[in-house]
């Protein structure tokens, strides 16, 4: 009876485990390895969100096309002949309102998006999240497409694009959840915010391979821009499906075999998955809910300071090429492509605040401070990429990965690190099933600013770009003031610790502040 039972365990894992990785075993003829498995985690979740911003940045770029009006300006008139040759924009939004209506498309597509979001991640702890992934980056692609098709069938008709718009950020809302929650399965918590500080760079370089896609086929006509980074993510979303192991289990890796990896590279204080929990069957536990979620401390203030977070991220990322190709450098306008390749720089900077952040974090064992920090340093970042970008091509470069580090260093470590930290804190007394909820209740929280920001901006830039900064910079200030009594906490704790003369350990913990 056993020898039956092992049999059928063993057939029960393979039927689990994703075709590409059953092939893989195939050729090899015999089982990848616990680091292996690992190798392919860590690549094809990359690919996978780096796709969905691609895909997220495409409108940021067509912009200008869709909507060519400029100030006044016989210089820039000139500079800009090129892109009047193109075309004289596209109905609607070659309109007295056709700003407005650009930011109507940004608020209907990140609005979904912050409502899927909290949805998905209660539905990525309930299924198998490989299959999900797959579903919402093929819909992700279509609607995408759908979007630069309205160009060859000539659709004029705004309400078509914010549907398009509107279906595309639902599918998009499946991704974060669902990646970081994959990351946790296989991932321990040993410099957890280094290395999801790297792994998150995914981010910006989604941003930027939008960006120089959708620039350079912006020439042949802006659905090209859309369709062919929309054709993308779905071969991504495929290759997810054939290759993605979920978790260890359906990948059929051993528990001794986990443990052994883990314990010798991690130790004693780290000999454990993210979402490994100590029963031996972990699909037994019962999903945390989504109010208790809320519950768990430090989730709250976290999420309330991406919210600012993200809405001055996401208004550089819907805005800034827009904002640069409308703005003279050193008495010079850029064509609508230049703009688009330039303001990739300002993911550059992301890159490396990322990973700073997430590093720093991981010394200090303060994320709370961290984020805080370059947040407020954000607000200086802001006031003189405004004031003095505009003297040199050179100082702009500088001071957009600048502004690129600081503004998306906290947001990168928010989404990443502190989310994984939170998803499994100590008050869930071992609940494993926790991450993609409390990761889809951070970011939609910031999703909601991200949508907000945006929106502004589209009707606050037609009156003063200077207005516009202004706003990301109070917006900067709040978002590290709802972290202040986390940073208070932390302080306090590591003063007590020096007094104490106790080393503080690399696990971070939250206080709880009444």
């Amino acid at each position: 009876m056993g020898s039956i039972s092992d049999l059928e365990n063993e057939q029960k894992k393979m039927n689990t485990k994703p075709p590409g990785i059953r092939f893989l075993e195939c050729i090899k003829k015999s089982n990848l390895s616990f680091k292996t498995h690992q190798i392919i985690v860590l690549i094809i979740t990359f690919l996978a969100y780096a796709s969905y911003h691609a895909t997220r940045k495409t409108t940021s770029i067509i912009k200008s096309s869709l909507d060519p009006q400029s100030p006044d300006n016989s210089l820039l008139q000139s500079s800009r002949m090129l892109s009047w040759l193109m075309g004289s924009g596209w109905a609607p939004f070659n309109g007295a309102n056709g700003t407005g209506l650009l930011g109507d498309l940004d608020l209907a597509f990140l609005f979904v998006y912050a409502i899927g979001i909290f949805f998905s991640g209660h539905i990525g702890d309930r299924m198998n999240l490989r299959i999900f992934l797959t579903i919402g980056m093929i819909g992700t692609g279509l609607f995408t497409s759908l979007f630069g098709v309205g160009y060859w069938a000539n659709i004029h008709f705004f309400y078509y694009y914010l549907i398009v718009q509107m279906l595309a950020g639902l599918f998009q809302s499946t991704g974060w959840p669902s990646v970081v929650a994959v990351m946790g399965n296989w991932f321990g918590k040993s410099k957890r915010g280094l290395i999801m500080g790297i792994w998150n760079a995914h981010t910006s370089i989604g941003n930027i391979s939008g960006s120089l896609i959708a620039s350079y086929f912006l020439k042949y006509g802006w659905g090209w821009s859309m369709v062919v980074p929309g054709l993308m993510i779905i071969l991504v979303g495929l290759l997810l499906f054939m290759f993605l192991p979920a978790d260890p289990q359906s990948a059929g890796i051993d528990r001794d075999e986990e443990n052994s990896v883990l314990s010798g590279k991690t130790g004693a204080e780290v000999t454990k998955p993210l979402l490994t929990s100590p029963k031996m069957n972990s699909e037994k536990e019962p999903p945390v809910g989504f109010i208790e979620a809320w519950k768990i401390p430090g989730v709250a203030p976290f999420a309330f300071c991406l919210f600012f977070a993200k809405l001055v991220a996401y208004t550089f990322l819907y805005w800034l090429p827009f904002y640069i190709s409308h703005t003279a450098i050193k008495g010079e306008y850029l064509s609508d492509e230049a703009a688009g390749n330039l303001s990739t720089l300002f993911d550059v900077g992301g890159v490396v605040g990322g990973i700073l952040a997430g590093h720093i974090s991981d010394r200090l064992n303060a994320r709370a401070i961290t984020a805080a920090t370059f947040m407020y340093c954000a607000i200086p970042a802001l006031y003189f990429y405004r004031n003095y970008g505009h003297i040199s091509m050179t100082i702009n470069i500088l001071l957009m990965l600048l502004t690129g580090m600081f503004v998306n260093g906290p947001y990168a470590l928010i989404t990443t690190a502190v989310s994984a930290d939170l998803g499994t804190h100590r008050s869930l007394r071992g609940n494993s099933r926790a991450l993609a909820t409390v990761t889809s209740i951070i970011d939609g929280t910031g999703s909601i600013g991200a949508a907000i920001g945006p929106l502004l901006t589209g009707y606050i830039s037609t009156q003063s770009w200077s207005a516009v900064f202004s706003m990301l910079m109070v917006a900067a200030f709040v978002a590290g003031l709802f972290l202040t009594r986390l940073v208070v906490a932390e302080i306090n704790t590591k003063w007590e610790d020096s007094r104490r003369g106790v080393i503080a350990s690399n696990r971070v913990s939250y206080v709880v502040v009444v």
